[in-house]
């Protein structure tokens, strides 16, 4: 007989008490996740799970103070163990800051924001990326719920499922679009350099990159000759990596997520409608969890949309790995 595989959990609830972007729900959202989690298995000993909270029961100065440093710290914890399951909870500020190695204007990474975001500044998704899916033991499996604005594309994901209004669910296959995107660049550069070519082609190869801000967009002077990575590197960077890694988001890149008040109680939406789904179908496909939640916020009347980004294409069909 199998023995069961380990199970670790890292939930993280930020307040930002005594700021003047307080919320209200993010340390509610972090103990019902637990309560949860619980129910489910995972067992609560300091061993296997880290909370990660601003009250006043936390030691500022210690390791569950969710400053930048601690969450990153938290997350290459999590994910260290082979043959792991892994689950990562986040309730608080989602943000978004200008790529630095982006070359359009409007190019941006979504991020999440810890309580010492005004001095040591915000985690980018392709931080995220590197500490939660490039550095996962091998064996590991890891499910994410986000509650927080714009985060979409937090983890940088290559396959991403939204639902509509009538329940239908449709892939973005970020991948393929990246690689069909790159491909054009090179076709707009060959046959002689113009700047007006390379215009075109930062352009294509900037929407190429909305989900894998980790590589390099363009080569400085000295660099590749047409100054475009090419699309096999593209694709051993993000496409091989073939992790099973399963982000349940709040909303889309370019949308808010709301702090609710629910029964009585401040809660984040997105934590609510995750959780009641999990409440009404003990047991759903990754299909029906992004119906439900989007349904229960649509019933609720929160206009964020809800989206579920994979490491790997699957079928949604399949009950839900937590």
């Amino acid at each position: 007989m199998s023995r069961p595989r380990p199970r670790k959990s890292l939930l993280i609830g930020i307040n930002y008490v005594g700021s003047q972007h307080e919320l209200r729900g993010c340390h509610a959202d972090v103990q019902n996740v637990a309560e949860f989690l619980t129910f489910r298995g995972y067992s609560n000993s300091r061993r296997s799970q880290v909370i990660m909270r601003d009250d006043r029961y936390t030691d500022p100065d210690g390791p569950m103070w969710p400053n930048g440093h601690n969450i990153l710290a938290a997350m290459d914890w999590l994910v260290s163990a082979p043959g792991t399951c892994c689950f990562l909870h986040y309730s608080g500020h989602g943000g978004q800051v200008r790529d630095p190695d982006g070359y359009l204007e409007n190019d941006i990474d979504d991020t999440i924001v810890p309580v010492d975001y005004e001095t040591r500044g915000q985690l980018a998704s392709d931080i995220l990326h590197r500490h939660l899916v490039t550095s996962m033991a091998p064996g590991c499996t890891l499910f994410i719920v986000f509650d927080c604005c714009h985060s979409g594309s937090a983890v940088e994901l290559p396959y991403v499922y939204r639902s509509d209004a009538d329940g239908n669910v449709g892939l973005m296959d970020n991948l393929k679009i990246g690689v069909e995107l790159i491909g054009e660049a090179g076709d707009l550069l060959a046959g002689g350099f113009s700047f007006n070519k390379l215009g075109e082609a930062r352009e294509l190869y900037g929407g190429a990159t909305d989900f894998f801000r980790g590589l390099k967009h363009m080569g400085e002077a000295g660099g590749d000759e047409d100054g475009l990575q090419a699309e096999d590197e593209f694709q051993s960077e993000y496409g091989s990596e073939n992790k099973m890694v399963t982000l349940f988001s709040g909303c889309r890149d370019d949308q808010t997520s709301a702090d609710a008040s629910i029964a009585g109680a401040n809660v984040g939406a997105m934590s609510w409608a995750f959780l009641e789904t999990m409440k009404r179908q003990q047991y759903p496909t990754y299909l029906t969890t992004l119906q439900m939640t989007r349904g229960l916020l649509d019933e609720s009347n929160y206009s964020q949309i809800p989206q579920l980004s994979m490491g790997l294409e699957m079928d949604l069909d399949q009950p839900l790995v937590i």
